[in-house]
């Protein structure tokens, strides 16, 4: 069963305190290791700290902004590259000449009511 971080650090700096009254240690030796000690548990925290982090922001459904950036890049490129093709394909096709129709059944529905008035 794994310590909890209370009883670690009581474990630990009982063990610096009998090294130190036993004359193992000198109290230079003791504070160098309980600093390097307080070194590798905050880098150890900060890691869990920014796992937990990354896991809870990915959930939620949101990137890191690099990936946005790495992302927005790549559909300007696409975006970029669609237009160039769009602009190929629309030299190469000929556009049908435009032609304007009327409409004879108005102008003949017209002339009959006149027709039918008189």
């Amino acid at each position: 069963m794994a310590k909890n971080p209370t009883s670690e650090l009581f474990a630990t700096l009982k063990g610096y305190i009998n090294q130190l009254t036993d004359g193992d240690r000198t109290p230079n030796e003791v504070a160098s290791a309980l600093n390097g000690w307080a070194r590798e548990s905050a880098e150890s925290i900060k890691a869990k700290v920014a796992e937990e982090v990354e896991a809870q922001v990915s959930k939620m459904g949101f990137i890191k902004r690099a990936e946005y950036d790495k992302l927005l890049a790549r559909v300007e490129k696409l975006e970029k590259s669609t237009s160039v093709k769009n602009v190929a394909k629309k030299s190469a096709i000929k556009k049908p000449a435009v032609t304007t129709k009327v409409k004879k059944t108005a102008v003949t529905k017209k002339a009959a009511s006149k027709k039918a008035s008189k």
